[in-house]
């Protein structure tokens, strides 16, 4: 059994990740600094899986003691490696914190797992800006980024893909993301946003519980066949499978070389105003929004092309926007009446 480990795996997308790695066989550990996550979703993962991971509290700018984790821990096989700072707007704000935290991390684990180790990055899709074609592939030019987080998925995927290019034993696959939504379908892990949330659907699902205000729509007046901006939202489960099946792709050897690229997503995209009829209709909840401004820096629209990750990864989304809504909203219900 392969032992992989999942940093910041109490996370949004990597405390599902390590759920799917247990079903697939797979030994998990988890590091995380809980600076954006919670120590009861390990609790959470316990009442899943029935498993107790095997938990560190190590933040990876601390560069001795990712050192000396890896020292004590030679039998990992693989790396999953989420742990970042992701607000766009905060980075905006504090580009020195995101540099600092998002190359320190990279680099402290590079550095200290300086032997064979097959590595998945967690990027996104905002390496291509408002790209020229849609939908877009994994040739498309990367554009100049549009905030400091932006950026440092770019330049993270650079130091992976130079690193990679002059050491051997270092195996990488990058996976470009799209609008990871919703839960698991216990209703016992998902989003947990700190303060209000900058992404779409937990707003939603906050609204409609009375959390928040008025949903606000930015912009109707895109060149769409609604007027609101486009994006290719991914169910959080068929993310954290992608990752599953990137580790497979990775100790079977990749034929692309040991520095590979791949969009995830389902390959369509959904507006604004579809999202919110599509939680309306499949909760049976009216939500309260208004149109407003559109908002700077939000691009008319994006969805990615997913055929290298069908017939490469041997890896597709499944589970479509209505059941997204409704995982989206059995979680919030479940953290109204369980807090964290």
């Amino acid at each position: 059994m392969a032992k992989i480990l999942v940093t910041g795996g109490t996370g949004y997308i990597g405390s599902h990740t390590a759920v799917e790695l247990h079903n697939a066989g797979y030994e998990v550990v988890i590091i995380d600094n809980l600076s954006n996550s919670n120590i009861k979703i390990l609790t959470q993962l316990h009442a899943i899986t029935g498993k107790w991971f095997d938990f560190h509290e190590i933040d990876l700018q601390d560069e001795k003691a990712v050192q000396g984790f890896a020292e004590n821990n030679n039998d990992i096989d693989g790396i999953i490696h989420f742990a970042a700072s992701k607000a766009v707007g905060e980075s905006v704000e504090q580009p020195l914190k995101y540099y600092k935290n998002n190359f320190y991390g990279l680099i402290n684990l590079l550095t200290s797992f300086n032997r064979k180790i097959n590595f998945v990055f967690s990027s996104s899709c905002t390496v291509y800006g408002q790209p020229e074609t849609l939908p877009v592939t994994e040739a498309a030019p990367v554009q100049k980024a549009e905030s400091p987080y932006g950026n440092t998925k770019q330049i993270a995927e650079e130091i992976l893909a130079e690193t990679a290019a002059v050491t051997p034993d270092l195996n990488v696959i990058a996976l470009r993301y799209f609008n990871p939504v919703g839960a698991h379908e216990t209703a016992l892990i998902g989003e947990l946003p700190n303060g209000v949330p900058a992404n779409l659907v937990p707003f939603i699902t906050q609204s409609a519980i009375g959390k928040r205000g008025p949903i606000t729509v930015y912009g109707d007046d895109y060149n769409t066949p609604d007027g609101s901006a486009i994006r290719d939202y991914i169910h959080v489960v068929d993310l954290a499978k992608a990752h599953v099946a990137a580790i497979k792709k990775l100790e079977n050897g990749n034929p692309n070389g040991n520095y590979d690229v791949f969009n995830i997503g389902t390959g369509k995209g959904s507006s604004v105003l579809e999202i919110i009829a599509a939680f309306e209709k499949v909760n049976g909840e009216k939500l309260d929004y208004k149109i407003g401004p559109r908002r700077a820096g939000d691009i008319v629209q994006i969805y990615g092309d997913v055929q290298k990750s069908n017939n490469e990864l041997g890896w597709k989304a499944n589970l479509d926007i209505n059941e997204m809504m409704r995982s989206a909203w059995e979680w919030e219900k479940y953290i109204k009446a369980n807090p964290f």
